[in-house]
């Protein structure tokens, strides 16, 4: 544990930031044009707020929150079909723990619960074998989200239902890809960025050859950061290095846990299991090609989806008309640019995805700038 403990303490050294900063401020003299940092997941978000690395920074050094929290892009209607299924006598409905607060067109699962509903919010995934074995007589729902980080444990559970013969538990699959939503943010010509901080846990199973084509695509640098602040100086440093020099390259800063290749026995795990869809439907961002994943042929018979059909709505139901989630994700606008952040909307009172997520940009904001 004491390891574990120095480990992380050496990558939140005062002197070793206040160094990199100062590096960073040195070389952004150079740039001929702001730099527009994207850090795709909300893990880097909060490291940026809660250690103030914002502040560390030249002007034209700003980051730019992404796309790249689960919970934060789940669409109303997909919460819809969980609390549908939570509603019905002899379901269980199985859910990571975030989950539980994101609001639906009319509800949430947590109010749901309050009704009657049966839901169990869980933070080890394994747990649903087991709710699954104890309860013979009810039909499990796992309802699961994530990006490439948790898509292969989610396998695995459909390889342990197959093997331990659980007839009664089902999967309803949110598993996304963060490449279609990088691109999505990209190509509609209305982002300013210009240089990303890819996800290092993504970037663990995928390998980071998984943004080669969008550093070729866009001709924008790319660095594979880690979520410690020491990790994060690192990356803004490589990525203004590269906008000095006018290169576009993939860079790994996170080497000490991710590599070009990634988890290769993770990566067939998934493909075994899954493939892809037509769209998906990303809260703010809109109908996503190909950016998602289900449940392949030969393992049908657990869907969920297809299984309780005729109890679910597939009617698309915007955010209210005050919250500005879409924008944020998209890189348009920060927190503090709703009208309604803070006010109306809290992580006790949230009206939008990026509020009630604990990796959300609006809950970061909130914790760290009160």
């Amino acid at each position: 544990m004491s390891m574990n403990v120095d480990l992380y303490r050496g990558f939140r050294q005062p002197d070793v930031i206040k160094a990199l900063a100062e590096k960073i401020a040195d070389k952004a003299k150079l740039l001929e044009h702001p730099l527009y940092i994207m850090e795709v997941c909300g893990g880097h978000t909060h490291t940026i707020m809660k250690y103030g690395l914002k502040q560390l920074l030249p002007d034209n050094i700003r980051f730019v929150h992404g796309p790249g929290c689960p919970v934060c892009i789940m669409p109303k209607e997909r919460i819809d079909q969980a609390i549908a299924l939570a509603g019905l006598p002899d379901v269980i409905l199985v859910t990571l723990g975030d989950m539980v607060r994101v609001p639906g067109s009319k509800s949430t699962l947590a109010q749901c619960r309050a009704k009657g509903g049966h839901v169990e919010a869980v933070y080890d995934p394994m747990d649903v074998l087991k709710i699954a074995r104890e309860n013979p007589d009810k039909q499990v729902v796992y309802f699961a989200i994530g990006f490439e980080t948790t898509t292969p444990m989610t396998a695995l559970l459909v390889e342990c239902a197959e093997q331990q013969q659980l007839a009664n538990l089902y999967f309803h699959i949110n598993h996304v890809l963060v490449i279609p939503a990088m691109n999505a943010v990209l190509a509609d010509g209305q982002s300013c960025i210009n240089a990303f901080i890819g996800p290092s846990h993504v970037s663990v199973i995928t390998g980071a050859k998984l943004y080669q084509p969008i550093v070729e695509g866009y001709q924008v640098p790319l660095v594979v950061g880690g979520f410690e602040p020491v990790d994060v100086l690192e990356s803004v440093l490589m990525l203004t290095e590269q906008a000095v020099s006018g290169s576009a390259e993939l860079q790994l800063q996170y080497r000490r846990a991710a590599s070009y290749q990634g988890n290769v026995t993770a990566q067939q795990q998934v493909d075994k299991v899954f493939t892809l869809r037509n769209e998906f439907n990303w809260r703010g961002l809109g109908n996503i090609p190909h950016s998602a994943l289900k449940l392949k042929p030969e393992y049908q018979h657990r869907d969920a989806e297809l299984k309780f059909a005729e109890h679910f709505t597939h009617i698309y139901t915007p955010d209210h008309k005050h919250c500005r989630c879409g924008d944020i994700l998209k890189g348009l606008a920060t927190p503090p640019d709703c009208k309604v952040f803070g006010k109306a909307c809290t992580p006790n009172r949230p009206m939008g995805s990026c509020m009630v997520s604990s990796e959300g940009a609006c809950n970061a904001y909130y914790r760290y700038l009160g």
